[in-house]
């Protein structure tokens, strides 16, 4: 199965400053999107495996887009998300995002041994989503636990999926709460 991409779109945030602080470097969050048509929209499939097989080109895609919205950073947090229209399932969204669609994503980034904190809904256009973020190495860095507020007013439309990527290039801006540090991974069992 090919899924078809219907459109494309790329955020940036970038936060300087907060509470006073100057963050240095900035904060920079990215969500890539990619809206495409659901192959499953309006009719109940079983094998959803057809699907979750594709998506591992959609993962390739989004990873150059996100990264390239995050230079000149590294990607040090990561997320995922999908709206799916309300001719669709919550499981369709669901298929898109496993580890198929993430392997991708991972090579692309050089690395990831984390899981990757996803959230998926049905909605329609304008319908806003909460898509978190942690570390990409390690999950109990807590200063990396974030997230990133997208709104999408021309998807999904009912036949369609939007499926988004996002990258942060560190954690929260003044982060004071403790835990592991994302400066201590490096070195230790390998993964920074």
């Amino acid at each position: 199965m090919k899924l078809k991409i219907r459109r494309s779109h790329t955020f940036v945030e970038n936060r300087m400053t907060e509470a006073g602080k100057t963050a240095r470097p900035p904060l920079r969050k990215v969500a890539a999107v990619l809206v495409i048509e659901n192959p499953c929209a309006g009719r109940y499939v079983q094998n959803l495996e057809p699907m979750i097989k594709a998506s591992a080109a959609l993962g390739r895609e989004l990873a150059a887009m996100a990264i390239a919205a995050l230079a000149p950073y590294t990607a040090q947090s990561i997320g995922k998300a999908a709206i799916v229209g309300i001719a669709g399932e919550q499981e369709h969204g669901n298929a898109l995002l496993s580890t198929t669609f993430a392997e991708p994503v991972r090579d692309a980034l050089g690395g990831g041994k984390a899981w990757i904190s996803s959230m998926t809904k049905v909605g329609s256009p304008g319908s806003a989503i909460d898509v978190p973020l942690a570390c990409k190495d390690a999950l109990y860095v807590r200063s990396h636990y974030d997230g990133m507020t997208l709104m999408l007013p021309d998807a999904p439309m009912p036949d369609e999926i939007a499926l988004i990527l996002c990258l942060a290039n560190r954690g929260r801006l003044n982060a004071r709460v403790g835990g592991l540090r994302f400066e201590d991974l490096k070195g230790k069992n390998g993964l920074v």
